[in-house]
Order: C-alpha cells, then sequence, then structure tokens
C-alpha cells in the first residue's frame, strides 16, 4: 500500500512506503544506473536495535536497500501478532535512515517477491544460516530465486534480540492471568520439549470417521423490515462455501499426521463431492458411501455483510437414521480402515450417520479411540456422549457437557464429577470458549489452560481444531498443559478466520509455538 498520501507530514518516509509494482519499477532505473540493490524480508513485528544493526550491515552491502514486510493477514506468529499493523510497521522502516524503500508483499512468502524485485543481494539474519533449521522450508527456496535471478545470499552476524520475546514480555497481548499462566508454562518447559511432540504427530495413521458438512456463508446487506409483513428483507451480496464438519477434522489432522484417512457420508442428491473432494487436503483420503434419498448435509448462514452479524442459519439434510443398507456399508468400511489406525477420531455432529450399530463397530476395532458428539441446532440436544460405551479420550464443549450430565450453572467441579459415568474413558476436555479449557484423567486433579486466540471472527470450526490436535497429543501421551498450550493455539488460529477458510497444519503451529515460548 502507497502510504505517502496518508503521512504527507513525515520527512523520513516520504516516498519511501510504495507498492510493489511501482518499486519495481524504482529498482530497474537504479540498476540502469548501476547501483547494487540489497533487499532485507520479514516481519519486523517491533523494530528493535537488532534490527537497524542488521539493516546498517545489510545496506553495506549495496547501494539501495529495499525492506519488505509480510502483510498482515500471512502473520502466523500466534494469537495477537502482528502486534503492530502492516501500515505501521512500513512506516517504523522507512524511518531508518539507511533504508531507501519500503514495499509490503501481497503473497505469503517472499519468492515472488524476489523475482520480481530482482536484488543483488537477499539478506538475513544469522538465525537463519542453517536451513534445516527453518521449520517453513521457505529459506532454501528465497535462495533459489536469488541464485535464479543472478544475485547472491548474505547473512548479517549482528547482535540479535527477538521481537517475540519483546512482545511476550513487554506489550502483554493477553490477560494478566493468561501472561501469568504462560510465564510459568515457559519456565516449566522447553520450546524443543513442546515442539518435541508436535514432530511426533507426523509419524501417526489417522481415521476420521463423521458427517461432512458444506458450510456456506450468505454475505447480505440489510435493507430493513418487509412493508406488508414483520419479514426483514436483506440483499444478496456475495457468498463462501467452506468444507466442515469431518472434512474440516480431516484437513486438521492431514495437516499435522503423516496421513487421514477419512469416512464420510453425502447424499445422493445435491451430492457436491468434487467440491468436498477438491476442498480436502493432500494427505487426506476420502471414502465416501451414499445416503439414499438425502442431500450431503449444508448448514447456511445468512450473515450481515458490514457487522458480521448472522441473521439466519438454514439446515439442508436428513437427519433420520441412516437406512440400514447404509449403515451395512459403514460397517464394513470402519471394519477395514479402522485397525489400520494408530489413532481413530469420531467427530459426531448427529445426523443419523453414526447409530448404535456403528458406534459398536468403532468401539471394537479402534486402537485408540476419540470421541466427540456435537450438540447444535440440527439435533437439540439427543447426540450425546453417553451413545458410546466406551473410548480412550473424550473432547466435548462446555455446553454439551451439560447436557450429558442434565446440569447447568454449576461448578466445573460438578461436570468433572459427573461425565465420567456417562461413558468408560479414562481422559477428558472440556473446551469453554474464552475460559479455555478443562483437561483431566478419571480420578485426578483438573488442569485448566487459558484460551489463546487474538482477535475472534468467527467460532465455527475453533472446536474441530482443539479435537485434532488434542486428540493426536493424547495418544502420545503429552502432558495436559503441553496438550491444552497447542490445541488452543490451534482453536485461537480458527476463531481468527471465517468458519473452516483455513486449516490448520504443522508449519504454522511450529512457528507460533516458537513464538509464544520466547
Amino acid at each position: 500500500m502507497n502510504m505517502e498520501n496518508s503521512h504527507p507530514g513525515t520527512d523520513l518516509t516520504s516516498g519511501k512506503i510504495l507498492p510493489v509494482a511501482i518499486l519495481a519499477e524504482r529498482l530497474a532505473a537504479h540498476k540502469a544506473q548501476r547501483q547494487r540493490i540489497v533487499q532485507c524480508h520479514g516481519v519486523f513485528d517491533l523494530v528493535h536495535p537488532g534490527h537497524v544493526r542488521h539493516l546498517k550491515a545489510a545496506k553495506a552491502e549495496g547501494d539501495v536497500l529495499v525492506v519488505t514486510i509480510t502483510a498482515d493477514c500471512f502473520v502466523d506468529k500466534g494469537p495477537g501478532r502482528p502486534a503492530f499493523n502492516e501500515n505501521l510497521r512500513a512506516e517504523f522502516l522507512a524511518a531508518i535512515a539507511c533504508v531507501d524503500y519500503v514495499a509490503i508483499n501481497p503473497a505469503p512468502d517472499a519468492v515472488g517477491l524476489i523475482h520480481t524485485l530482482s536484488p543483488d543481494v537477499y539478506v538475513k539474519g544469522s538465525d537463519y544460516v542453517r536451513p534445516e533449521d527453518d521449520p517453513t522450508g521457505k529459506i532454501r527456496e528465497e535462495e533459489n530465486a536469488v541464485q535464479q535471478c543472478g544475485g547472491r545470499m548474505h547473512f548479517t552476524d549482528e547482535v540479535t534480540f527477538s521481537s517475540s520475546h519483546l512482545i511476550n514480555r513487554r506489550l502483554n497481548i493477553f490477560p494478566e492471568e493468561t501472561e501469568r499462566w504462560l510465564q510459568d508454562f515457559r519456565n516449566r518447559y522447553t520450546v524443543d520439549e513442546v515442539l518435541g511432540y508436535l514432530e511426533r504427530i507426523g509419524n501417526l495413521r489417522v481415521l476420521v470417521i463423521g458427517e461432512p458438512i458444506i458450510d456456506e456463508y450468505v454475505f447480505c446487506d440489510g435493507l430493513g423490515k418487509s412493508t406488508k409483513d414483520p419479514v426483514l428483507a436483506v440483499q444478496y451480496r456475495s457468498m463462501e462455501r467452506y468444507a466442515g464438519g469431518s472434512l474440516a477434522v480431516a484437513n486438521h489432522l492431514g495437516g499435522i499426521a503423516m496421513d487421514a484417512v477419512l469416512i464420510g457420508q453425502i447424499g445422493e442428491t445435491e451430492r457436491n463431492e468434487d467440491f468436498m473432494r477438491m476442498r480436502l487436503g493432500p494427505k487426506v483420503v476420502p471414502y465416501f458411501t451414499t445416503r439414499k434419498n438425502a442431500p450431503t448435509i449444508h448448514k447456511r448462514r445468512f450473515v450481515d455483510h458490514y457487522t458480521g452479524v448472522r441473521l439466519l442459519e438454514l439446515y439442508v439434510m436428513d437427519d433420520t437414521r441412516t437406512h440400514p443398507d447404509d449403515e451395512a456399508e459403514l460397517i464394513e468400511l470402519v471394519s477395514q480402515l479402522a485397525p489400520k489406525a494408530d489413532l481413530v477420531v469420531v467427530a459426531d455432529y448427529g445426523h443419523g450417520m453414526i447409530t448404535p450399530r456403528v458406534a459398536r463397530t468403532i468401539e471394537e476395532h479402534a486402537k485408540f479411540l476419540v470421541v466427540n458428539t456435537q450438540a447444535n441446532a440440527g439435533n437439540r440436544g439427543f447426540n450425546t456422549v453417553s451413545k458410546f460405551h466406551r473410548a480412550d479420550y473424550v473432547c466435548l464443549a462446555n455446553h454439551e457437557v451439560e447436557t450429558e450430565t442434565r446440569q447447568r450453572h454449576v461448578p466445573v467441579s460438578d461436570l468433572v464429577a459427573a461425565l465420567p459415568k456417562s461413558i468408560n474413558c479414562p481422559r477428558y476436555t472440556i473446551t469453554r470458549g474464552k475460559h479455555g479449557t478443562i483437561h483431566f484423567d478419571t480420578g485426578q486433579a483438573t488442569v485448566s489452560v487459558p484460551a489463546l486466540a487474538g482477535q475472534v471472527v468467527d467460532r465455527v470450526g475453533a472446536g474441530d481444531a482443539v479435537l485434532a490436535i488434542t486428540a493426536a497429543l493424547t495418544l502420545l501421551g503429552a502432558p495436559w498443559e503441553i496438550i491444552g498450550f497447542i490445541g488452543n493455539i490451534g482453536g485461537g488460529q480458527l476463531v481468527g478466520e471465517l468458519g473452516n477458510r483455513v486449516s490448520i497444519n504443522r508449519t504454522s503451529l511450529h512457528k507460533a509455538i516458537a513464538a509464544l515460548m520466547k
């Protein structure tokens, strides 16, 4: 974004902050004058003395120094980041005397930007000297791009500071209670210990069983009340569709595990199978059975375009119990695939797919069984975890536990005491929205982990992310604090997006964990 008109009185930044296309033209003119172009790239969320020394050292490698920054929408340093928006970050950098130009990168990485700007020298800090230490693997791609443009890599060796460390310790992104929990967590666990559990998930083979759901968001402008009837009239603006339900859970696990197999039941009508297959991740293998004389489940949400407020939800589905012939097909698939999986995750949305016979088959064949039975407007409290006789781990939302135990407005300790009476299971997580999560083993003390979210855009899908991450970590025997920490980071990533627009993956979790542990 060109900030010249936004800050006409700032002499140090005037003319320095340019769109990428215009910057490329400026740099071409400098090259025509045989001037060497040096490029630095990063988030630069909190500019500090280490950055200034790094930039001065970079400028010494050439004649013109350009600094490109990651746009806000691509910063994946954890909840509440970036602490400063892209315009402010650009202004900070432009105010440094040795910086000649600044641009905001409109892409998730710098590879395309390098090809566009064609720097003679591409400069990174000393923490990137070892490419194998970069969890994204992008530093190798960036180096290849620089070499293809005829340039070279250079690593500065200046004193380093961590923006994430300074932000975590000084800016208090989270409430004070959460900051105290995080500090205690950092004192008890090392970053390598936490990341070690995340890496071990990559060895797991996972089976997800549950209803695929197509989540639709219809954006409207409110027109007002109809002139004749007490009806809200809206004008259609646009629509977005996402892979929800078990599709989302499978995508999350496919992003962190070795692979994920999905067993889902889709409709004979309004099937949308091609759409679902296209929206599944590359490591997800789907097995779709057909529900005769029924549509694929669609949950359509009408949303005010300006405020983001939901106006109405429309369910397209047949929630009667699946036909015996369709049930038999599901049972056969479960019998074949469940024994091959290290982890079986049941995402039961209560719309007729998981019958008692299907549940018994899952229980019989799963080596390690994780169960979530969701309570939603479509099942009106009839879908409770007691439909399963046993599990190795259960993950439920607070209101789902209240429905199961028939208790409302009671202390969490009462829910913790009552829930194990519903199902034979040793381990449980209760998700509580902004209040974080509660974890416990039967008969043991509970462990509370705070929510780790920044801006909340949409809560749909957050529970599925927590389910996926905590299921895998519980199988691996991770401590509850680590399970809750990583799970709540994943949930926090989802609430910052609309619906299931994004899926969690090992790289984004790795970067968020590393940033929060500093």
